[in-house]
Order: structure tokens, then sequence, then C-alpha cells
């Protein structure tokens, strides 16, 4: 009785072996706490569910991501999530799954290519987080300000979309224009230098606001302020987009004025996919949105308690 005990547990645990899904992973990398947020969503949320979770840190670059991918489609995986580093190039790699019949979902950044190679996307609406920016912004100044922006990765949609959604935000104010405007790859060292830059070129006092595209680089810009002695949410204004915990201490301190949401939480939404594509649901829209809230600094030192805690 004893031996058949064992040989049936065994058999149950080699069919609940067959039954786990695989899923391959490809992250952008870990460039800022939203990032690092994300993928610890990611990977608790796939323990939670049994899902065998295959992750791969793209470093920044495209041509890891793309190899991780062809290496998730080697593998006969039952489905791959891509969060990508810029728009385009994903075509071949997109069609390669689809000729081994390996769904693939797309979640945090856009991609450019056919929407028939992959299953949905699962993101914020960047280009309406750039607008709510803008229109903060214009509404605090009255349409005057001189602002100086602090962009993400070259070609990445988030760059693309959120730059022009504040464009079209203050473009109705005459008396509203980007002085300065360049790239600091998402990161806070980047965010600190080019700010740096920016106060050299430009006379501080000319300077309304700073439109980050993530915190980041906010945070980085910020201490790049302070060193010049100027006071960052008081002499410029801070905004940004991602919510992450730091910031909202940025902004209880009085040195960041608001910050769009970009929720981390995308595990959930992402896995949810998985499982019913494999259950054959052909009824899943082309983008599940998640775009977040505008949080200013009354409730900068709750928030920030609540998620610091939450980390």
């Amino acid at each position: 009785m004893k031996f058949k005990a064992l040989f049936a547990a065994g058999l149950l645990a080699i069919s609940h072996s067959a039954l786990a899904i695989t899923v391959g992973f490809s992250q952008v990398g870990s460039e800022s706490g939203w990032r690092t947020a994300f993928s610890e969503d990611m990977k608790a949320e796939a323990q939670k569910r049994g899902i065998d979770l295959k992750f791969s840190d793209g470093q920044q670059k495209q041509e890891n991501q793309i190899r991780a991918v062809r290496s998730f489609i080697a593998q006969g995986v039952d489905a791959i999530i891509i969060a990508p580093v810029v728009e385009t190039g994903w075509t071949p790699v997109l069609r390669e799954a689809k000729r081994a019949h390996i769904p693939v979902i797309i979640v945090d950044r856009n991609i450019d290519s056919n929407k028939n190679l992959y299953v949905t996307r699962i993101a914020s609406n960047f280009e309406e987080e750039g607008e709510k920016v803008g229109n903060w912004l214009m509404k605090k100044t009255g349409g005057k300000c001189n602002i100086v922006e602090l962009q993400g990765t070259v070609g990445a949609s988030a760059t693309i979309d959120r730059a022009k959604g504040f464009r079209e935000a203050i473009a109705k104010y005459p008396d509203a224009k980007i002085i300065r405007s360049q790239t600091a790859d998402f990161t806070r060292a980047k965010g600190k230098e080019v700010m740096e830059s920016f106060l050299k070129a430009e006379d501080p006092k000319h300077i309304c606001a700073l439109f980050s595209h993530n915190d980041e680089m906010a945070l980085g810009a910020i201490q790049a302020i302070k060193e010049a002695g100027l006071k960052p949410g008081k002499d410029i204004l801070i905004t940004s987009v991602d919510g992450v915990p730091d910031y909202f201490k940025a902004m209880a301190d009085g040195d960041a004025n608001i910050t769009v949401e970009l929720n981390p939480h995308l595990g959930a939404p992402a896995y949810d996919v998985v499982e019913k594509v494999l259950k054959g649901d052909k009824h899943i829209p082309k983008l599940i949105s998640t775009t977040g809230d505008v949080f200013g600094q009354d409730t900068a030192a709750a928030e920030y308690a609540k998620r610091s805690k939450a980390m």
C-alpha cells in the first residue's frame, strides 16, 4: 500500500510538472527603482501562480533582448513577455515566435510592428502621462514658463509619447516653451549630469520648471539644483512620471512638485493574458491600459509611508 501511495504521488508530481506554464520574460534592465519594482512584481506573481519564469535582464540593449527571445523560442516556452527597450527592430524575432506558435505579450513600452505578431500590449498611456504633467504645469504657472526637459532613452516609446503629450498640452500657451531638452537615459546619474549642463548653459533664474520623463532622472536633477545653491520645488518646479518611493519623499520634503504614477504591478495582468491565450481565448484587446493619477505634495508623506512599507 505504501509503495502504491508513493507511486501515485510520483505520478501526480509528474502530471503537475507537465502542466506547469513556462514563460520567458525579456526585461529592459534595471535602470530605475520603478524598473526594479516591475521586475520583482513579475517574479513574485509568477511564483504565486506556479509559473516557471525564465527572466532575462537586457541591460538597456535591444540586441541582448532579441538574443534572449530567440533563446526562449529555442527552449520551447509556452509564452514570451517583452518589455522592449526601443520601439523599432522587433519584427524579425516576433515572426520567429509566430512561426514557433509561441504567443507574445508586450508590456510597458510599445513596439512598432504588425499587431498580428503579438497578442496584446499592457501599458500606461505615455502620451496621456505627458499631457497630464503639461496641464498641471500650465495651470500652476498661468501658462508662462521656460522649461528644461530630461528625455528618456532615445527611441523608447515612453520617451516619444511623453514628449508628444507634454508638447501638445503646452502648445496652447505662447508664453510656455522648452528652452533645453536632452536625453538622460532614464537614469539618476545622467539626470544629474544633464541638469548640471542646463544650469551652466542657462541663467537659472530664467528656468521656471523641469519636466523629467521619469522620477530617477528628476531625483538626479534635484541633487544638481541643490548643489547649485537653488531650491528645487520652489526656484525650479520639478515635474515627472513614475511614482517611486524616493520621489514621494522628495515631494514630502518640498523638493519636487508632482508625478504621474506609472503602475509597476504588471505581473497579474500579464499572466492573466498568458493563461487566457493558452486556454484558447481569442477575445483579448490589443491594448490593456494602466494609466495612473497625478500625485502632488499634499499627499506625498502619506503615500511615501505606504509605498516604502510595501517594498
